[in-house]
């Protein structure tokens, strides 16, 4: 549920689609007669991610902003292409001018078959290596923004549960090897797996706190707000080793939240708090030295 707050002074306005999507495309890897066939491909996905309707709800609140990068990397038959895209989404923070990082993932497997001007169509019941990746994106961004939202956790469940099922279908599909749980720092499968698992129940909880009672608190009781946010990291802190050090729940997860974490918690008291996430996400071990001082 969306804070209550904003449902009360904000007029109810029911819109279809969720999400407000930008697709950027780059082929500059392909032959000339490639690119051609390619010309209205970014396009036709961005139509597909704006004029459908994922969630299955009515969408009464605004548009997520997303992006979809998508870099062509090769061609293996004449009509089949391999795709590596940077997917990002971000949801406003109540009260502020600022935005807050949802998800930024680099999915470097994207493969599939298409021809020009190939109608996209929206079937969440069959396994299409288009449309299903699509799919799955969308089930995640709304997944994530529904998440991160009070008084209640885990809203976005039943999106990520759909998308799990379309990473199972996927694993068994012609195009399998980019839906298969891998031993690497990102996989679909691995992600919805984390989402699901309840091991990751705290951080989903903490998750919403961290949004709901941290970042949409900033401006009007700093205190409780630090306290949620600080909560999320100290919580992860002490299940750390009970954790997959490989979850690419987490691995998206600072990859978006890193720099947000810098901005907000450098004037936080309690400078332990950047050694603690050091020790849980050194992979940005530079934007906590900054923020800290070093």
């Amino acid at each position: 549920m969306k804070r209550l707050i904003l449902m009360l002074l904000l007029p109810a306005i029911i819109v279809a689609q969720e999400l407000d999507a930008t697709v950027v495309v780059n082929y500059e890897q392909l032959t000339n007669i490639h690119k051609e066939r390619l010309v209205n491909f970014g396009r036709a996905v961005q139509d597909y991610l704006n004029n459908n309707k994922f969630s299955g709800q009515n969408w009464e609140f605004d548009r997520i902003k997303c992006n979809f990068n998508i870099f062509f990397s090769k061609t293996s038959e004449e009509f089949k292409y391999g795709a590596q895209v940077v997917i990002t989404s971000q949801r406003k923070i109540f009260n502020s001018t600022k935005v807050s990082l949802m998800l930024t993932v680099f999915d470097n497997s994207w493969e599939f078959s298409y021809e020009k001007n190939q109608a996209l169509y929206f079937n969440q019941s069959d396994f299409d290596p288009i449309t299903s990746f699509l799919d799955f994106y969308a089930l995640i961004i709304i997944g994530m923004d529904m998440d991160s939202y009070g008084p209640e956790p885990f809203g976005g469940s039943d999106l990520f549960t759909r998308a799990s099922d379309i990473a199972v279908r996927g694993s068994s599909s012609l195009f399998s090897d980019s839906w298969q749980i891998k031993s690497t720092s990102y996989n679909k499968r691995g992600l919805v797996d984390n989402l699901l698992n309840t091991n990751y129940q705290q951080f989903r909880q903490d998750f919403m706190d961290y949004h709901f009672s941290g970042l949409d608190l900033f401006n009007e009781d700093r205190k409780t707000a630090y306290s949620n946010m600080v909560k999320l990291v100290n919580n992860l802190a002490e299940k750390k080793d009970r954790l997959d050090p490989r979850s690419s729940l987490l691995k998206i997860f600072f990859d978006a939240k890193a720099g947000e974490f810098s901005e907000f918690l450098k004037d936080y008291p309690d400078k332990e708090v950047f050694e603690t996430l050091k020790r849980i996400d050194p992979s940005h071990t530079s934007k906590y030295d900054a923020a800290f001082g070093f």
